[in-house]
């Protein structure tokens, strides 16, 4: 297995994973159950640690389909951009969820604070990350890209593109 089909397999994970630990989390903000949220802020720290081969594969990965034809390079440029900013936000909620892991466990006063900002911080990081992998998967699957797009040879690679003058006069 090459760092393509890693990055490919693993960069699912982030995205599933922050989404269950939000709901998690959110559920254990509701019942106040400090055992459920320590599983959440577990789940962000795993979460974040796996991101980094994700993004440590996606130099690989682009080289990988760079020369594809049809692939965009403002596409993939778009996905890495978006990706640089989801690591360092994924890097913040790591450090967040265990700052709250630690007021939890230790009882701090600011615990109740800390979880509640660890959560808002997670859905800002899904949301990203939606985003990031929405952007990935728009540089192979033309028919989920929202915009229109050309690839480096001038063909047309995606969006709603009208080949037909609707008017019937």
């Amino acid at each position: 297995m090459d760092a393509t089909h890693l990055h490919l397999i693993l960069t699912h994970f982030p995205i599933v994973g922050t989404i269950i630990g939000i709901g998690i989390l959110a559920y254990g903000q509701f019942a106040k159950n400090d055992e459920i949220k320590k599983v959440a802020l577990v789940t962000f720290v795993l979460m974040a640690i796996l991101t980094i081969p994700v993004f440590l594969t996606g130099e690989e990965a682009e080289e990988t389909v760079e020369h594809i034809a049809g692939v965009s390079e403002q596409l993939i440029e778009n996905h890495e951009e978006l990706a640089e900013k989801a690591i360092w936000l994924m890097g913040l909620l790591g450090i967040l969820s265990l700052i709250s892991l630690f007021a939890i466990i230790k009882k701090l006063s600011f615990s109740k604070t800390i979880s509640l900002v660890t959560l808002i911080v997670s859905l800002g990081t899904f949301g990203i990350f939606v985003k990031v992998g929405s952007t990935g998967g728009e540089i192979r699957h033309s028919e989920i890209r929202t915009s229109n797009v050309n690839d480096d040879n001038g063909t047309f690679n995606g969006g709603e593109k009208d080949d037909h003058d609707d008017d019937d006069d």
